[in-house]
């Protein structure tokens, strides 16, 4: 049998997929793609990537910035910093969103607002295109590498979902349908929002923690068989925080502007609480004693700044034993 939306030689029902924005994330998921037999038109800001991507993959060509380079593209997969670039990269000056054939499905995987999608979604329709939005996460950072992510989908035609499921199954080894457009986003902004409040908690908890005599990293160990366990234990602090080498590949001022998401969606749906303004204030604060461009878990110095304490680094990332996981999930799934 050929897979779900192939035709009955095995080939994909979808022939040419187009892939712009090819950043920490973006280049490894487009990758999956020309392995599982689509032919790729790739672009980026930086147009070394794109052409490093068209001599590396197979059956993959770089658009060089012309938009008509995307005309044959049956889906196009954005993977950009938020929605209002997506919407420059469809509708701005060089916009391909007018040169694109009837029927076209967009599918944005960056992390944008629900409302600047669902605003997308109605102005791709006055061109006869689609869109359907499909954020990211994961279960582990770089988990794009083995095409492993979790994609969170919002589309309000079954049939449009239906047609990039497959393609969306190269990419991600976790599909959740989320509802309508926009959905997707929705969930997205919500996942992070509880990332990063953990983010906070462990932060303060590691500075007043050392200043009260705890080691940080045992601090760590023990988060990590206790109930304080969070994706921050688990990877990025553990791996890039305490070391200090500050290399998650997810970008501090990404995640503040994700948070301003959460405060815009907290209000749309008239629920007053402090915490989505508050994370963000302390997270954009740490952003301002750091480069622009720096990891997330980089903004340990402004709580270490904060605290008038530097954390005690960790020679050599700690793995967690196996045997942690594995007594974890057996207490997990009891009746």
């Amino acid at each position: 049998m050929p897979p779900n939306g192939a035709h009955a030689n095995g080939s994909p029902a979808v022939k040419t997929v187009g892939y712009i924005g090819l950043g920490n994330a973006g280049f490894s998921m487009a990758s999956n793609l020309p392995k599982a037999g689509y032919s790729l038109v790739v672009h980026d800001m930086d147009t070394e990537k794109a052409r490093k991507a068209a001599s590396e993959w197979h059956n993959t060509t770089a658009a060089e910035g012309r938009p008509e380079a995307f005309v044959e593209c049956e889906v196009i997969v954005t993977m950009l910093p938020q929605g209002k670039v997506v919407r420059e990269v469809l509708f701005g000056k060089d916009g391909i969103a007018r040169g694109l054939k009837s029927g076209t499905i967009v599918v944005d995987t960056s992390s944008s607002s629900p409302f600047d999608t669902i605003a997308l979604g109605k102005e791709l329709a006055q061109h006869s295109l689609q869109l359907v939005d499909s954020p990211i996460t994961q279960t582990y950072m770089h988990a794009t590498d083995a095409g492993e992510s979790t994609l969170m989908v919002g589309a309000d035609d079954p049939a449009a979902f239906a047609k990039v499921k497959p393609i969306l199954q190269c990419m991600a080894g976790y599909i959740f349908p989320m509802g309508k457009l926009g959905n997707g986003h929705a969930m997205k902004t919500l996942n992070n929002y509880i990332m990063a409040s953990s983010i906070c908690a462990l932060s303060d908890s590691l500075v007043t923690g050392q200043k009260y005599g705890l080691d940080p990293q045992q601090m760590i160990d023990v988060l990590n068989v206790g109930t304080g366990v969070c994706f921050p234990t688990l990877d990025t602090f553990r791996r890039d925080g305490v070391t200090r080498r500050y290399d998650s590949g997810f970008g501090l001022a990404l995640l503040v502007k994700d948070l301003g998401i959460t405060e815009e969606f907290m209000e749309y749906n008239g629920f007053e609480t402090e915490l989505p303004h508050l994370t963000r204030r302390y997270l954009r604060n740490a952003l301002a004693e750091v480069e622009q461009d720096a990891d997330h878990a980089k903004c340990l110095v402004g709580w270490e700044k904060r605290a008038g304490v530097k954390i005690k680094m960790t020679e050599k990332v700690r793995n967690i034993p196996p045997k942690d996981f594995e007594h974890r999930l057996e207490g997990l799934n009891r009746s």
